[in-house]
């Protein structure tokens, strides 16, 4: 058993058992011991690989949708770009050389702003961007940061945010939980506490799993209630579904493998599918403009990733070229290893100004 996982085993022998949030929450962000608190995860020697660090050619496409909503909303001064979960600052970098290129009115006018609750990764993002043009500056929560216009956007923000699991009995539905089992191992198990059945799960049978996830509808009532006062968007990118439906999507990976959810608590990323339909409502109970959700890969390739990797393969030897073309497949594509189908992108707004590329309904 790892550290953390002692200390969890000590925790559940103390408290009784444990709710699938708080070990999620315990996972990736204890003080001493979390999986964010103590690595930095990302890349080919770390355990998992995000989108920004496939290919600049994504943070670029995040940056010009940014530049594009700015212009839509008559070049706003005093404009605050903000990253939520900016892991090594790659994705904040893209962004800002691509708006510091393409649109300085937009440079001079901005500020940026990235939430990092994590020292270590905090020190990573000040390296990656030490040379920017635009000042940046670091908090710890989106409260912190002063009033204006802002252009917000997440890259896999949402999937670390911990859940509540519940499973269907005979007994009707049950919240899950973690107890120590034969040997002092982590096992889950259905608590005590029935609860309402949750509206999209019917005729569920049993065993089934069913999650929610508070805290993240939480956060995105927060994004939201800034955008209705500051004026501005928000992105949200992560894989999920767009309609709420049962299922358990809980997992762990290290070494860009998945393992046990329970075997080695703090050495493992915990992530989970997020529910963007959820996230929709959050932001709409706030009086928020919700655009609907475009996958990764249609709202890539609309705003130019072909011809912009194009672009960036031009006279290039052929081994960077086929570099290149099998970033944006990764990116784009919507094979079982691809990200274009499995990753969604959310657009909430705090007005109801076109945005390029939403289109549809505004809800």
């Amino acid at each position: 058993m790892t550290p953390l996982g002692e200390k969890i085993r000590r925790l559940i022998h103390q408290n009784g058992p444990m709710s699938v949030a708080d070990y999620f929450s315990v996972c990736l962000g204890d003080l001493d011991l979390g999986y964010y608190r103590t690595r930095d995860p990302f890349g080919a020697a770390g355990d998992f690989t995000t989108a920004p660090e496939i290919s600049q050619l994504f943070g670029e496409i995040i940056g010009i949708c940014l530049l594009l909503a700015w212009q839509a909303h008559d070049r706003q001064g005093n404009v605050r770009l903000v990253e939520i979960g900016p892991g090594r600052g790659t994705l904040m970098a893209d962004v800002q050389r691509v708006i510091q290129n393409l649109e300085p009115d937009l440079a001079a006018a901005a500020s940026a702003h990235l939430v990092e609750t994590s020292e270590h990764l905090a020190e990573a993002q000040k390296k990656t961007l030490k040379n920017s043009a635009i000042t940046n500056h670091w908090h710890t929560n989106l409260d912190e940061i002063a009033s204006g216009f802002t252009l917000l956007f997440n890259n896999e923000l949402f999937d670390a945010i911990p859940i509540r699991q519940f499973i269907c009995t005979d007994q009707g539905w049950r919240e899950r939980t973690i107890v120590l089992g034969a040997g002092g191992n982590l096992e889950f198990q259905a608590g005590p506490a029935a609860i309402t059945t949750p509206p999209w799960a019917t005729d569920t049978p049993i065993g089934e799993i069913a999650e929610i996830a508070p805290a993240r509808e939480a956060l995105m009532a927060r994004m939201s209630a800034r955008l209705l006062r500051e004026g501005g968007i928000a992105l949200a990118i992560d894989y999920g579904h767009v309609r709420s439906a049962t299922g358990d999507t809980l997992q762990a990976v290290s070494r860009h493998e998945y393992v046990d959810v329970l075997a080695n608590p703090g050495e493992c990323d915990l992530t989970s599918h997020v529910d963007f339909e959820a996230l929709g409502n959050a932001a709409r109970s706030e009086g928020a403009h919700v655009w609907p959700v475009m996958t990764q890969g249609d709202f890539l390739l609309s705003l130019g990733l072909l011809e912009r990797a194009g672009a960036l393969g031009a006279d290039k030897s052929s081994g960077t070229q086929h570099k290149i073309r099998q970033s944006v497949e990764r990116l784009a594509g919507t094979g079982s290893s691809e990200m274009g189908n499995l990753f969604k992108v959310l657009c909430v707004a705090g007005s109801a100004t076109p945005i390029t590329p939403f289109s549809g309904n505004i809800e």
